[in-house]
């Protein structure tokens, strides 16, 4: 059934004619990188914050009610994008372990991030970041590196993509 979803995908016209053109591809691809650089981007600022590293004339809440809004958007973006790329090449990355583990690792990175948002307010009530904080903001930092990083691991080790 999965398998037959993929087949849809990968000849849906839509798809098809915006993966056709050398130009549209481009522009997507593009728009998928920096979207993601986005996303990593400012919740890279928010995890240095966390961590002392960064943005210490702010409050780390009031630095990520600024920085969570691109985080969101460039997360949309980002999935949009992606799943226009993935629907090219679907039967292909249906079976594609390298896939499936940059997906995994974006997974984590997300999760890590929501509960970073949702815990911030708490946590900075205290007087000082705690340990906590900082081993999850560091755990949020490199698994969105990681992620980047698988993303690049890809193409490059599959062909796919």
């Amino acid at each position: 059934m999965l398998l037959q979803l993929c087949e849809w995908l990968q000849h849906n016209w839509f798809i098809v004619a915006v993966n056709s053109s050398v130009v549209s591809a481009s522009i997507l691809e593009i728009l998928h990188y920096a979207s993601f650089f986005l996303l990593v981007g400012s919740m890279a600022v928010v995890d240095l914050r966390i961590l002392g590293l960064a943005g210490r004339r702010l409050p780390a809440n009031q630095l990520a009610q600024q920085a969570f809004p691109w985080v969101w958007t460039g997360l949309g973006v980002a999935i949009v994008s992606g799943f226009l790329m993935f629907a090219v090449d679907a039967t292909e990355y249906l079976h594609n372990t390298v896939f499936h583990e940059k997906l995994g690792m974006v997974l984590v990175a997300l999760l890590l991030s929501v509960f970073i948002q949702r815990s911030l307010p708490k946590w900075e009530g205290k007087a000082e970041l705690g340990a906590f904080a900082k081993v999850v903001a560091l755990a949020s930092l490199a698994s969105w590196i990681g992620s980047i990083l698988m993303g690049v691991n890809v193409p490059a080790l599959t062909g796919v993509g």
